[in-house]
């Protein structure tokens, strides 16, 4: 029986206790592909409240690479405290000692650095928060950003994690990614040799993706040296452009059975080494249109996933 290797694992190895991730999401952050530098409107499958519960949603964007000034900044450190000391209460009754602040929301290395380094100071600050996660995209970090994060990473546990999704460029084009593989390469390269824990995010279930063509997306990108994955199947929600495909019967979303079966081969296909950080994900609320399977509740997706890695003799 094969016992993934996950993140609970690796930190009750590393930390002696049970460490949590506390999801944080910002006024004022976007995304290039969002804002028009690299592209207009998003992922088509984008619609960030449905990845993010703690995003605040009061101001609009305005935040990119070349702002000079950041009039959001006092409430951006606002919210920060408040979703870090409501979730950590949450969290601590649920037996969590120690913490991760995960910037989750947008891409959360687009910003001058003196707010991201203003930002990331703060919340390494309180107290049982033992590091970093931040969520970014790969042509979305500056080489100050990358330096400063490894500077953090010799006391702190600092962790960068990048939206890959595939390395089939056509399919990068297809959801309006904004970037190529290559450059998806790059940015784990160069996170890499700074010292940086990398995690990496891939898709199943892309719009015209075979199975195939999923597996050689998991073996590339395991191949890059990274040190954590997080698995997704593709979900539609409401008001997004992929949406819009599904409703005109242009996308057939994965089912649970097909998703099932590609996990199983990429935990198969694991190195060992590698930290599994999400088997899966879905939403639970009425913006879900499809499949109808991302919106059980966590323990029942879970559970059937466990159901269906066991019988590959994998032990989750």
């Amino acid at each position: 029986m094969q016992t993934v290797y996950t993140f609970g694992r690796y930190f009750k190895s590393k930390f002696k206790c049970k460490v949590g991730k506390l999801p944080i999401g910002l006024s004022g952050f976007t995304c290039p592909n969002i804002d028009g530098t690299v592209a207009k409107g998003g992922c088509t499958f984008c619609l960030n409240e449905s990845f993010s519960p703690n995003l605040a949603k009061s101001s609009k964007p305005i935040l990119n690479l070349k702002s000079l000034t950041n009039p959001l900044l006092e409430k951006q450190l606002q919210e920060l405290d408040e979703q870090i000391k409501k979730t950590t209460k949450l969290m601590k009754k649920q037996g969590y000692k120690k913490f991760l602040v995960y910037f989750q929301a947008f891409t959360n290395t687009y910003a001058p650095f003196e707010t991201l380094k203003t930002l990331y100071d703060k919340a390494l600050s309180y107290p049982d928060v033992i590091g970093l996660s931040i969520g970014t995209r790969s042509d979305s970090v500056t080489d100050e950003v990358y330096d400063y994060l490894a500077m953090l990473s010799k006391t702190k546990e600092i962790w960068i994690e990048f939206g890959v999704q595939s390395i089939h460029d056509k399919t990068l084009v297809r959801i309006n990614r904004g970037h190529d593989a290559a450059n998806a390469k790059s940015g784990v390269q160069k996170a890499k040799a700074k010292g940086l824990n990398v995690c990496c995010h891939l898709i199943y279930g892309l719009p015209d993706e075979s199975e195939e063509m999923m597996m050689q997306t998991t073996s590339e990108v395991y191949s890059w040296g990274i040190d954590a994955i997080k698995y997704h199947p593709l979900y539609v929600v409401k008001n997004t452009l992929l949406a819009n495909e599904y409703k005109a019967g242009k996308f057939t979303p994965i089912d649970e059975d097909s998703y099932a079966k590609i996990l199983t081969k990429a935990l198969l296909a694991k190195p060992s080494h590698i930290i599994v950080q999400r088997i899966s994900a879905g939403i639970d609320d009425d913006t879900l249109l499809a499949p109808s399977w991302c919106g059980w509740k966590k323990n029942k997706m879970i559970d059937y996933l466990r159901k269906k890695l066991k019988k590959s003799s994998i032990l989750l």
